[in-house]
């Protein structure tokens, strides 16, 4: 895993690079904001959703709740970026309506508006 830190308005992002998987439980997605946080300085993660286990999409698995309550816990803060169109639970889509709504968890299309979202 690679961090490479963005400043946008005075906000540092981490955006998190890796040629494997990433999040994959709730203890790895903390590693993530911690070793972030101890790096780069900060407390906003832009993540590939190609880095992120399949099972954080499927919200009956509880892996995205436990992940969200360890952030909200540590101060941090979240922006996937992908495509999640191909997704057809209609929780999962209401979920990701009502998360870009807040200011702590995002999902968008492209690092670029991951970034610009958590510098908001």
């Amino acid at each position: 895993m690679e961090i490479k830190k963005i400043e946008t308005n005075g906000v540092a992002c981490a955006v998190i690079q890796s040629d494997s998987l990433v999040i994959v439980v709730s203890q790895s997605a903390l590693d993530v904001l911690m070793t972030a946080k101890y790096e780069a300085g900060a407390k906003n993660i832009v993540i590939d959703k190609k880095l992120v286990a399949e099972d954080f999409f499927i919200l009956s698995s509880g892996l995205v709740g436990e992940i969200l309550q360890k952030y909200v816990n540590y101060g941090g803060r979240i922006a996937i970026y992908g495509d999640f169109s191909h997704y057809t639970s209609k929780p999962l889509k209401d979920f990701i309506y009502e998360s870009n709504k807040g200011h702590d968890v995002f999902f968008v299309s492209t690092q670029e508006e991951a970034v610009s979202m958590l510098a908001q």
